[in-house]
């Protein structure tokens, strides 16, 4: 089988692939425009977030088989079309899931325990400890949306530190030994801290709006490691500013470019939300460290092997 590999990924996706038979054709510099003209020779394609795999370009894709992405979220590509036309869709959120748990976690503590301002203040000769008391997560609810593989790494983090995790999902029965499957609307009576994991559809577009913050019970903390577009960010700003949401960790913003490589917005919310105390903006990078990068890779490998391995 004939690969193309459109983004950089981890040596051992093409080391191991080829090995195990497959022919892996690096193309990392050709424009959308050209990979179309050129799709149509390869059995399947592995991407990141480079190119978009819409309907025009695998009308040209006439004998793929598989589209992997190296990562969890299936927006760039056409799932719809590709899967009439018999495409295997492959993702890999199992290798940077841990990533994910830990830099929510991580970034709870620095908001809630104010480790950022008082770290910055002190490294500018000002010691303030009244100001800089924080606020524990043991004995809060974690609220979670979305209980995926992501939704569950980070329900097992948290439930360690004494952190009640309740969560919504459109699934039934998913319950497990870190959290409690509960309505939407019991969750926004009980949840301190709401953690978002969902994809990216016309269904989640703004799920976190002003009607839902709301309806939550109590001022509560907000954290969106999933996409950007999850959130109304000037909600989100009308929410900080009344303290209905007592502070955010925005590792997505609703203003990155579909690549996630930059934002292609700049506007009066966006800078707001990265000139207020209360607020951890991360450039996505939840599910970017060494061991992720690895993993993510392995993923795909091993997935690939498994439903295409050459006899």
């Amino acid at each position: 089988m004939k690969i193309l590999q459109i983004d950089k990924n981890h040596p051992l996706l093409t080391d191991q692939l080829t090995a195990a038979g497959f022919m892996i054709e690096d193309d990392f510099s050709s424009t959308y425009a050209e990979i179309c003209e050129k799709i149509s020779v390869y059995d399947g394609i592995i991407i990141r977030s480079r190119i978009p795999i819409d309907q025009n370009l695998l009308e040209n894709a006439t004998q793929l088989k598989f589209i992997a992405r190296v990562g969890s979220g299936m927006e760039n590509i056409d799932c719809e079309f590709a899967k009439s036309k018999g495409i295997e869709l492959i993702n890999s959120p199992e290798g940077n899931r841990d990533s994910v748990a830990e830099h929510v976690l991580g970034m709870l503590l620095m908001l809630m325990h104010r480790l950022q301002i008082a770290a910055s203040e002190v490294k500018n000769g000002i010691w303030r400890r009244e100001e800089n008391r924080g606020d524990e997560l043991r004995g809060k609810t974690l609220g979670v949306i979305g209980y995926g593989v992501m939704g569950k790494a980070v329900a097992r983090r948290l439930s360690g530190f004494g952190v009640k995790v309740i969560f919504y999902d459109i699934r039934p029965d998913l319950s497990d030994e870190f959290a409690e499957q509960v309505s939407l609307e019991d969750l926004k009576k009980e949840a301190d801290i709401l953690s978002i994991h969902l994809p990216e559809t016309p269904e989640t577009l703004h799920f976190v709006n002003e009607k839902m913050i709301s309806e939550m019970l109590k001022d509560f903390y907000l954290v969106n490691t999933a996409r950007g577009k999850n959130v109304n960010t000037k909600d989100l700003v009308n929410a900080l500013t009344s303290g209905k949401i007592k502070g955010a960790c925005l590792d997505v913003l609703e203003f990155e470019k579909p690549s996630f490589e930059n934002l292609e917005i700049v506007n009066e919310d966006l800078n707001y939300l990265l000139n207020t105390d209360n607020v951890i903006v991360t450039p996505h990078i939840a599910g970017w460290t060494v061991q992720s990068k690895k993993m993510l890779a392995q993923v795909i490998v091993d997935k690939i092997k498994a439903k295409f391995q050459p006899n």
